[in-house]
């Protein structure tokens, strides 16, 4: 299948042109994927943001309706945008600009879940020995 076939099978957001929309980075910022703008507009350009499932520019065009791939700490969220923001408000604000696929919500639970199960099989150590701890280790290993 070639580019262009892949292009036009891409589904599409509002036909209207004169729908509102606003960047990428900006959206992100506004919608606290990211703290800053430019920290946004860096993971997008590094390819962990997509849009329709391709690379997209720091000042790509977001309109509502349009499906929007973050990668972050190998988490992935897949959301729908669902309203634009110029301004970055609290988390609740932020929670009503976008709606989290059911499946990508799946799947980041259950990697958080494997996530916690492999931390709680790891050994833990608290850092650097103490000098009593120092001490014991070479009492055991001088012993006869």
């Amino acid at each position: 299948m070639s580019r262009a076939e892949q292009r036009s099978e891409k589904p599409t957001v509002a036909a209207d042109d004169r729908s509102p929309r606003q960047r990428l980075d900006k959206w992100l910022w506004a919608a606290r994927f990211y703290r800053t703008r430019s920290l946004a507009a860096a993971a997008i350009e590094a390819g962990q943001v997509k849009a329709f499932d391709e690379r997209v520019k720091p000042a790509h065009a977001v309109r509502e309706g349009e499906r929007i791939a973050v990668r972050r700490n190998g988490l992935t969220w897949s959301v729908d945008v669902l309203a634009l923001s110029e301004r970055r408000g609290g988390a609740q604000d932020a929670a009503r600009l976008y709606r989290e696929t059911p499946e990508s919500e799946a799947a980041r639970t259950q990697a958080i879940a494997e996530r916690r199960a492999a931390r709680a099989t790891e050994p833990r150590f608290d850092g650097r020995p103490t000098k009593r701890d120092r001490r014991k280790l070479e009492d055991f290993l001088n012993e006869p």
